[in-house]
């Protein structure tokens, strides 16, 4: 029965995995972009979210829509100033900008916020299902983490922003050929990755203490769910989310939590040599 304690706590960590990396595969897959800044705006939306609740009594599950709103207007605002400017330059280029501007985000986030360890406390209390017991705050940011990374998905496939960013992610040339306004669809884009990243970060607060020492250990999960499920598509963040998660809570139940995050990294190097396109890569989103 213990096994089955493990599994459902992989499944909800997943989740959290899967709503971390999807926007920052979206980011990666249609501008070529790797942003460095991802897991400071998540620590940032994580911030905003505790701070909300400690001092105006906002609800963290209400206070997610205007953090992930602030993080979709900074992500716009940064991809239309700087990142436009460069993004048809190689990539070496961009991630040099990203990489500087998160120095910037996460040494101003320091001397704003210091790096105290912060988490909302609901104490919502348990649920009990036979021999597995989860706390709700988990299961309400899995169910949430799910949903919002379900919706990216459906808007990919049905709006007109979605199949236009499509457009540019299969052949950028072609897509400015037949009218769309590339700048625009890349800080969309944008805009779009840092709100789900602001959005993962209000979740994240519910469950996990937030300091920024986490800021480069979120990255670097970004990565690997990247690199298990495949750049460029929704369900291959979701799958590699949810493998990522169950990786770690076997790891920890076998060898301890504290090798839980190596077992993950080695994980991907042995992906990166020898499936390189994750599990479910494949050329643009569906």
């Amino acid at each position: 029965m213990v096994y089955l304690q493990v599994i459902v706590n992989g499944l909800t960590l997943g989740a959290l995995y899967a709503c971390l990396a999807v926007g920052f595969s979206l980011v990666w897959g249609v501008l070529n972009v790797i942003n460095m800044l991802h897991g400071s705006i998540i620590i940032l939306g994580g911030y905003l979210t505790y701070f909300a609740w400690l001092h105006w009594k906002l609800h963290p599950l209400l206070a997610l829509i205007p953090v992930a709103a602030l993080m979709f207007l900074l992500g716009w605002a940064v991809q239309m100033s700087m990142i436009n400017r460069l993004v048809r330059q190689p990539v070496l280029t961009t991630l040099t900008v990203t990489f500087g501007l998160d120095l910037i985000l996460y040494n101003a986030m320091n001397v704003v916020f210091d790096a105290t360890p912060r988490r909302v406390t609901l104490d919502l209390g348990t649920l009990a299902l036979g021999p597995v017991v989860l706390a709700w705050d988990r299961v309400i940011a899995f169910a949430l983490a799910l949903a919002l990374t379900m919706t990216l998905y459906v808007v990919m496939r049905t709006s007109r922003a979605g199949r236009a960013i499509v457009a540019v992610r299969m052949d950028r040339d072609a897509a400015e050929l037949m009218g769309i306004r590339i700048n625009r669809v890349y800080a969309m884009t944008f805009a779009i990755g840092c709100g789900l990243a602001g959005a993962c970060g209000a979740l994240m607060a519910l469950v996990f203490p937030i300091t920024t020492n986490l800021s480069g250990l979120l990255l670097g999960k970004a990565f690997v769910v990247c690199v298990i499920g495949g750049l460029g598509t929704v369900p291959g963040a979701l799958v590699g989310g949810l493998a990522l998660g169950l990786i770690e809570s076997f790891s920890g139940h076998w060898f301890g939590p504290q090798n839980a995050v190596l077992i993950g990294f080695v994980l991907m190097l042995v992906l990166l040599m020898t499936r390189p396109t994750g599990l479910l890569g494949k050329r643009g989103y569906e």
